[in-house]
This record gives structure tokens, sequence and C-alpha cells, in this order.
């Protein structure tokens, strides 16, 4: 049943197959509204961060990934398909992920305060003043912190397959995907593609070393105390067949974060956004008007 549950989790991980993903310079329009997507790195804390960017609407919204994710890999139907006149879209490669390599990506207990304030200052190099935040997995995590700790920056926050805290049935599951030889060959592909074997395993294993930490913890606690401190509308997605991130942190969520709105997609797995990615981006956009 472990080893079931452990391929299902890496099955569900992800990463999206590149044949989804939206290429790095599409050839010709990106969308209907015919903006390209283009690609620079610029210098926030003392590292040079990649993004994407396209659209030229009024509303800015960064796309936060997962674990190893970037802009490319983690958000091509949004970067392809969101509204590109209502919407200025920014997705960024987190620190040691991506293209934003050096540094290399390290795991220290304050990692995803780390990630909010690079996300939110590279927003503001960016000259937005105020933004939404799209975040996935790890990308909802540093999501959370980052509207609770920036919450007059923050317009609209959005976040799935994220969870407050980690526990044992958390951990056992990440353990599941910590050997990225037994990872099927579709899943590791991009990945090794983008990192190299080496990188890719060693940033895997101390990706898990890292959040496994939450749990030493009485309370598994990674950022409970600050969901009250959200003020912004937010809307929490969640697939009923993640098998990555178990419901009841969903429901956490959505419990602490006053007037906030949960979603479950029956069919949803982890990548619901790549999966469903038109059903997706039509209730986020319905929410981010």
């Amino acid at each position: 049943m472990a080893r079931q549950s452990a391929g299902r989790a890496l099955r569900a991980l992800l990463l999206q197959p590149p044949a989804r993903a939206a290429p790095l310079t599409p050839r010709g329009p990106a969308a209907s509204y015919g903006t390209s997507i283009t690609s620079a790195k610029i210098q926030v804390n003392g590292v040079h961060l990649h993004y994407q960017q396209t659209g030229e609407g009024s509303h800015a919204v960064l796309l936060l990934p997962g674990m190893l994710g970037s802009g490319q890999t983690d958000f091509g139907p949004q970067l392809k398909s969101m509204n590109k006149q209502l919407f200025t879209i920014v997705a960024w490669d987190p620190r040691g992920y991506g293209q934003s390599i050096p540094p290399s990506r390290d795991f220290p207990p304050d990692f995803f305060e780390r990630d909010a304030k690079d996300a939110v200052d590279l927003m503001q190099a960016l000259k937005f003043k105020k933004f939404s935040l799209l975040g996935w997995s790890d990308g909802g995590i540093t999501a959370l912190i980052a509207a609770a700790k920036y919450p007059t920056l923050i317009h609209k926050l959005v976040v799935w397959g994220a969870n407050a805290s980690v526990t044992q049935e958390d951990v056992r599951i990440y353990n599941g995907i910590r050997d990225v030889s037994k990872w099927s060959e579709k899943v590791k592909k991009p990945l090794e593609e983008m990192y190299g074997h080496k990188y890719f395993a060693k940033t895997c294993e101390a990706w898990v070393d890292g959040i496994s930490r939450f749990a030493e913890k009485s309370d598994g606690n990674i950022c409970q105390q600050l969901l009250p401190h959200i003020k912004c509308p937010t809307f929490i997605i969640h697939g009923e067949k993640d098998p990555l991130v178990p419901q009841a942190h969903a429901e956490y969520i959505h419990k602490h974060i006053k007037g906030s709105r949960l979603l479950l997609m029956p069919e949803g797995k982890h990548n619901l956004h790549l999966r469903f990615a038109e059903d997706f981006n039509r209730q986020v956009e319905d929410f981010l008007r």
C-alpha cells in the first residue's frame, strides 16, 4: 500500500511533461491577444532572478512554482492562455531553480520566507506597485507567507496544492519521491534536461530533508500563525485526487483565512492547473476580475 501511494504521489508530483508546457519563445502570437512571452533576469537581493512576462493588462499577477519548478515547466498554459488584455503575467524562477542559478538551491529553516521576500522584491523591482499571487504547491506556501507579511502589496491570492504545516503522513509521502532514479522517465526527463541528473537528484533529496524538518515541531508548523493575517481576497483550490497534499491541508487554510473561498475539483490531482488548464484559468480569471 505504501509503495502504491508513493507511486501515485510520484506520478502526480509535477512538473508537467514537456509536450504540454509552453515553449520559452513561442512561435507566433502567445494567445489571441497577440502579446509574446519575454524572458529576462534582474538582480534582487544579491541574486539574478529569471522571470517570464506576458500580457499588457493593468492587473499584475505573479505565478509562483513548486519544488524544482520554474515558469517554463510549471505554468505553460497560464503564460499562453490567460487573458492578456486584463492581466500582466509574470512567472518567476526562485533562487536555485530553473534559470535562477547560481546560486545552488538550499533549504535553510526560513527558505519559504526567503522566497516570499525575493518574490515581492522582484515585483517591486519590475515597478508593480500592487499585484496578485498565484501559488502552486511550495509556491502556494510562499504566496501565503507573502500575503500575510506584505499585505499592502497584495491584491488577491490564489493557492492550490499548498499546506501550512507538515505531518508525519506528509513526510512518508515526501520520502516516497526522494530517490529520483525511481521516477518515471516521463516525469524525470524534462527536469534532467533542465538541471542535469546530479543537481536534480541532489536538490530533490535536499528538499525532502528541508521540508521534513517542519514535522519535527510539535505542530508541524510552516506558516499556520500567519494565516489569520491574510486580509486580501483568497481563493483556495484543491484536487480531491491529489496524492501529494491531503485535502485536510486545503480545509485548514480555508478555515483560518477569513472570507476565503475553497473550490474542490473532484478529478483534480496535484497538477490540476495543467491537467484542467482551461477550467482552472477560467475560475481564476473570474476570481481576479
